[in-house]
């Protein structure tokens, strides 16, 4: 989605349509993916049935193994999300080749795109890009008043030379055959370096005349698509003879295809520049690697002097993938050590789970109370979850959010659907105990598991950064009384959640911080609670389980509808009749112990069950072991401390309550 209307002479784009191909190989653990996004009512190939036809061609090529280039010549946007997803694949980098570009040590000199709009907004426009420092400023013409536009341009002229500002213009075609020649006569008085597209494609004697007469360079553009074979490059150029060619892969043959129109123009003597076609940054990345291969970071020079490429579009999009491309006055630039590549890895591969023809997606339990196992959830209840939490937080579309959870369990996979459901701008990193690390834009939403929220405090930057988060959710695991009190501080919005793998992540929150900090939690809508025989919390929500759904969870349900979780079922530990709740009894000890711990059994001949405490640290001093005491009464106090290297937590950072108890068992 556009950040703002993006609007040409042909009309006025609000939102982009883009299929990614992703490359898979089990065998190597590598893979690459590419941008197929054809321009609506431009490109050559935007067809009805575009998705059928690049799904066929996946397919063919899944087969034979081999991108057969010829057969793809009328479809240039596949081709050049084909050729990307290969490349990357070949390289397992975004780098996608060794440039000093791709190794961060030089920029593309880029050129500043004024939209079209009314004079007042162009001028704004005008104003923040020569702030910024932009030494070539290109302007969308043709859709205002051409005397304003005039005037627009005198404005950058009466403050700037020629020698400080280069000045293209951009008509997509908006001028006719018999005033085109007047216009470029008026334009030339402002020392414009070109005009691209001046009159409608398809009119190549009337375009071959106004190159012969005009007073300042053409480009063509738009004259370009649909002419993917070698010879009919060849007929164009040669009956136009234009001063330059504006080259997009998406619309111009991908990049095998725009080489041939490279070759072909150098040998007649014609120049050319390199431009996105409005695609997100992963064809962006692509087209700026491939830019540096062919003009050695820009420093390649034509008959008609320096040349700046058109990739400054990174910045359109509210909801674009993150790539590590970053504008510095009017560079585009590559960061080779934020090649976030690992983690969007995962990420598409689970795009293409998303939007297979399945209903279905398969998502992985996180085993805190024995095997994990799969589980096949559908496709429609959690876009029904994804509304509930977008909805409960009040996320607006655009807002920023952070995936940093293991993709194959149910809490990173409904960040993605998140995302998709409300249009969100995600950020996405590979799983880790320090999600923040380096993370520097300001974030709306995220969520994490408690050990991450603890990591990141313990980091001063990180917990900075934490702090900026707007609205943050924990889940995954138990929020020990510290971690809770340590977050009192904090300004934002801090939840923690409650579900589980089944109910498609969580049906309910309470704030963690604040005047509106809670120790129950409150269900969302149209979710339905009661208590089993044995205090264990039922849910009923049929728009994400089908039957009402028994959990293990010992509760306690409060007449406002809220609700407090006392522990677990599986984790009650009855120790000579009386029944014990290892995260109660977990809960109080977080009081006195600093280090991490756990609370188990083992079979006692006398009690049935022996509580048993692990420790990560080699002993309990005598003065913590009175406070124990003190604390618990004596059918709690444990009857075994074990030090441990680690406490065993699962993939998900809950305490693994199989693999404690087979400790203590040994």
């Amino acid at each position: 989605m556009f950040r703002q209307p993006a609007g040409t002479s042909r009309g006025i784009y609000t939102t982009r349509k883009t299929w990614y191909v992703l490359i898979k190989s089990a065998e190597h653990q590598k893979w690459g993916i590419g941008e197929c996004a054809p321009l609506p009512n431009l490109s050559c190939d935007d067809l009805p049935d575009y998705g059928h036809i690049l799904q066929d061609i996946c397919r063919q090529i899944e087969r034979t193994g081999v991108l057969d280039k010829e057969v793809l010549r009328p479809y240039p946007s596949m081709l050049f999300g084909l050729e990307t997803a290969f490349r990357h694949f070949e390289t397992d980098s975004f780098a996608l080749w060794d440039t000093p570009f791709s190794r961060g040590e030089a920029g593309i000199p880029i050129n500043g795109l004024i939209w079209m709009g009314s004079h007042q907004r162009m001028l704004e426009q005008i104003e923040a890009k020569l702030k910024a420092g932009f030494r070539c400023i290109k302007l969308k013409i043709g859709a205002i008043n051409f005397e304003e536009e005039l005037d627009l341009l005198r404005y950058i002229r009466q403050h700037f030379s020629v020698k400080e500002i280069e000045l293209r213009v951009d008509a997509n075609g908006a001028f006719t055959p018999d005033t085109a020649l007047d216009k470029l006569k008026r334009l030339a008085e402002l020392d414009i370096h070109s005009i691209e597209q001046p009159i409608h494609a398809g009119q190549w004697e009337d375009m071959a005349q106004l190159c012969r007469q005009t007073p300042i360079p053409i480009a063509l553009d738009e004259e370009l698509i649909g002419c993917n074979q070698l010879e009919e490059k060849h007929r164009l150029l040669t009956t136009i003879q234009p001063q330059y060619i504006i080259l997009k892969p998406s619309l111009h043959g991908g990049m095998s295809g725009c080489e041939e129109w490279i070759a072909e123009a150098e040998k007649q003597g014609i120049g050319w520049w390199i431009t996105s076609a409005l695609e997100s940054n992963i064809g962006l990345n692509a087209i700026a690697q491939w830019s540096a291969k062919l003009t050695q970071n820009g420093t390649r020079r034509t008959q008609h002097g320096a040349i700046y490429q058109g990739l400054g579009t990174g910045g359109l999009f509210i909801n674009n993938i993150e790539m590590p491309l970053a504008i510095r006055k009017d560079f585009l630039c590559y960061s080779p050590d934020q090649d976030y590549t690992e983690g969007y890895k995962e990420y598409f591969a689970f795009l293409g789970e998303w939007f297979d023809e399945s209903p279905f997606v398969t998502v992985q339990t996180s085993g805190s109370t024995g095997c994990p196992k799969a589980l096949s959830v559908e496709k429609e209840k959690m876009i029904y979850s994804a509304r509930q939490t977008c909805s409960f937080l009040d996320l607006q579309k655009g807002d920023t959010a952070l995936l940093c959870m293991p993709l194959q369990y149910i809490g990173a996979k409904m960040m993605v659907v998140r995302a998709l459901v409300q249009e969100l701008q995600l950020i996405v990193r590979k799983a880790s105990g320090h999600p923040l690390k380096d993370v520097d834009t300001p974030l709306d939403f995220a969520a994490m598991t408690p050990q991450q929220v603890y990591n990141s405090l313990q980091i001063p930057e990180e917990k900075e950064r934490l702090g900026r988060i707007k609205k943050l959710i924990i889940g995954g695991g138990m929020i020990d009384p510290a971690l809770e009190k340590a977050l009192q501080s904090f300004t934002n919005e801090i939840y923690a959640t409650y579900g589980m793998t089944e109910t498609l992540s969580h049906i309910a929150m309470r704030r963690l911080n604040g005047q509106e900090a809670s120790s129950a939690y409150t269900p969302f809508p149209a979710v339905t609670l009661r208590l089993s025989n044995e205090n264990t919390l039922i849910i009923e929500a049929l728009q994400i389980c089908d039957e009402p759904l028994e959990t293990n969870d010992i509760a306690k349900i409060y007449l406002n509808g809220s609700f407090r979780i006392l522990g677990r079922k599986d984790n009650t530990i009855n120790t000579g009749g009386i029944k014990v709740q290892a995260e109660v009894l977990e809960e109080k000890l977080s009081t006195i112990l600093s280090f991490p711990f756990a609370i188990t059994s083992a079979p006692d001949p006398k009690f049935g069950e022996a509580i048993v405490l692990l420790i990560e640290t080699d002993i309990i001093n005598k003065e913590t072991e009175q406070q124990i005491k003190e604390l618990l009464p004596s059918y709690e106090y444990p009857k075994h401390i074990i030090a441990v290297k680690s406490i065993p937590l699962t993939p998900s950072g809950k305490i693994d309550r199989a693999a404690c108890k087979e400790i203590a068992i040994a």
